[in-house]
C-alpha cells in the first residue's frame, strides 16, 4: 500500500491505517529507535507511541512525506526516553558520544533567544548536506540522524571502521567550514 493510501486511512479514522503503518514502516522505526535506546523493548514502545503521535496529528496534518514524519518521530521519542533514563541510571552514553562528536560544528541552542538561530543553522546543515557526495550524506545522516554505530556503517558500505570514522571526520570539518562561512557563530 502506497503512502496516500496510508494517510487516506488516517483521514478516514479507519484502525487500519495503523497496522498497514506498521507492515510498512514498522522495521524502519525500530532500527531508529533500536540505535538510540539499544533495547528492543523501550525501541518497540517508542514505535508504539509513534503510531498514536501520528494517530493523533494525522489529521490536521497531512505530511508530505511519510517515512521522514514517522522517523522524526520515533527519533524524537527515543531521545526523550533515552534523557529519561539516563538521569535514572548511569551507564554507556551512546548518543552523549555521538552529539559530542559535532560539539565543534554545532552551537549549543541552551536558551531562547537562540531558538531563532536554530531554525537557521537546520537550513544551513541541510543545505551543507547537498553539497556533499551520496555516500557522505549517507554516512553522516545514518550516524548523526539515525544514530548508528560506525561499525554498522562500515559494514552495510564494505569499508573499514577507520575509513567510515575518517569519512565522518573529513565531513564534520567541512560542516564546520561551511556553517562559519554562512555566518554561523560556533
Amino acid at each position: 500500500m502506497d503512502d496516500e493510501m496510508i494517510l487516506d486511512l488516517y483521514w478516514a479514522r479507519s484502525e487500519s491505517a495503523i497496522s498497514e503503518t506498521a507492515k510498512k514502516y514498522g522495521s524502519y522505526c525500530i532500527r531508529i529507535a533500536a540505535n538510540i535506546l539499544r533495547n528492543n523493548e523501550d525501541a518497540e514502545e517508542c514505535v508504539n507511541d509513534t503510531y498514536h503521535k501520528a494517530w493523533d496529528a494525522i489529521p490536521p496534518q497531512r505530511p508530505s512525506n511519510f517515512r521522514a514524519f514517522l522517523g522524526r518521530i520515533t527519533r524524537n521519542l527515543s531521545l526523550n526516553r533515552y534523557k529519561e533514563q539516563k538521569t535514572q541510571k548511569r551507564g554507556g552514553d551512546n548518543i552523549a558520544l555521538i552529539y559530542s562528536e559535532l560539539e565543534e560544528c554545532i552551537p549549543s541552542n541552551s536558551s531562547v533567544e537562540t531558538e531563532y538561530e536554530s531554525g537557521i543553522i537546520v537550513e544551513a546543515i541541510n543545505s551543507f548536506l547537498l553539497t556533499l557526495d551520496k555516500d557522505s550524506r549517507i554516512v553522516f545522516v545514518r550516524r548523526y540522524w539515525h544514530a548508528e554505530p560506525i561499525q554498522a556503517i562500515a559494514a552495510c558500505f564494505r569499508m573499514s571502521d577507520s575509513k567510515v570514522k575518517s569519512m565522518l571526520f573529513r565531513t564534520r570539518k567541512k560542516l564546520r567550514a561551511y556553517l562559519e562561512n554562512e555566518g554561523v557563530i560556533l
